[in-house]
């Protein structure tokens, strides 16, 4: 390879976006990743207290 030709290459890869998006992609990926853990650790909370109380209930217990 001679210094024209890696020149070029080089400015090519400068000017390329695709590395970018992929950045943007995973980065979008992990809030939505987060956000729908935290979505169901939440209402998991709040399924399982529902559920204790129904149990209670049943049974005639206060809990």
């Amino acid at each position: 390879m001679n210094l024209k030709s890696i020149k070029t290459s080089v400015a090519a890869f400068i000017k390329d976006e695709d590395g970018l998006t992929i950045v943007e992609y995973a980065v979008a990926g992990g809030l939505i990743t987060l956000g729908a853990v935290a979505a169901f650790v939440t209402l998991g909370g709040n399924v399982s207290t529902a559920i204790t109380s129904l149990g209670c209930a049943v049974q005639g217990k206060t809990c």
